[in-house]
């Protein structure tokens, strides 16, 4: 995520606390908010899908994806 648009969601959620926010800045604060947890967990899943477990026998197998 850019710094610009991180910058922004602390700008608003430092606004929250000193005051109520407006409805544009509620939306927009809701929607960096999504697009910043959708890229975290990309990031998470591509770390996880990279991942070996190393069995004692010193084989390794790829993490299964749990349902």
């Amino acid at each position: 995520m850019e710094n610009s648009k991180l910058n922004r969601i602390n700008e608003l959620a430092r606004l929250a606390k000193e005051r109520e926010l407006t409805p544009e800045e509620f939306s927009e604060r809701d929607a960096l908010r999504k697009e910043y947890i959708a890229e975290w967990r990309r990031g998470a899943e591509q770390v996880l899908e990279n991942t070996y477990i190393v069995t004692p026998d010193g084989k390794k197998r790829k993490l299964q994806k749990r349902a």
